[in-house]
């Protein structure tokens, strides 16, 4: 279990560039199986979300596309997340008010995130384990869930 612990957070051996490619390609599939738009200012937007591996909030996002000569204003950027949260390909982090890239495009229902309160980078953890203990729970309570996220804080491997 420990190894799969030390695998959650990024390495300092971590393929930064080949992780955004893949993120973009998968992006790419979904929206095409789906007959979805992936715009430019979608795209870009995503591009920014799994740059940083930590959640970003949309004015966060709004500076760096400012920086790179971008205007844009926040409904603009609020449209785009929209679009990425309902096409599965990113999360809202609801404690951060924050967005990160979905590690399993096309399954936001559910997710586990590990949040580091040193660095503030985000780890999905997937464990159906957890998924079926929310759905049992719910559904003995008479309860139909659609979605959950789990938000745990504490401190990353980098930062214990």
């Amino acid at each position: 279990m420990s190894g799969e612990r030390r695998k959650a957070f990024l390495s300092s051996g971590h393929d930064h560039e080949s992780c955004i490619e893949q993120a973009m390609a998968d992006a790419v599939a979904l929206c095409a199986e789906r007959g979805a738009r992936l715009t430019q200012l979608r795209r870009r937007v995503l591009e920014i979300l799994w740059q940083s591996h930590r959640p970003l909030g949309a004015y966060e996002i709004l500076e760096v596309m400012s920086g790179e000569g971008r205007s844009s204003a926040p409904p603009t950027v609020y449209r785009a997340l929209d679009f990425l949260l309902e096409n599965g390909l990113v999360h809202r982090i609801a404690s951060r008010n924050a967005y990160v890239g979905c590690s399993r495009p096309g399954h936001s229902a559910a997710g586990q995130f590990l949040i580091c309160e040193g660095c503030g980078s985000a780890a999905e953890v997937n464990d159906t384990r957890l998924e079926q203990a929310i759905d049992s729970t719910a559904e003995s309570a008479g309860f139909a869930a659609s979605e959950h996220t789990v938000e745990i804080s504490g401190r990353c491997p980098n930062c214990r």
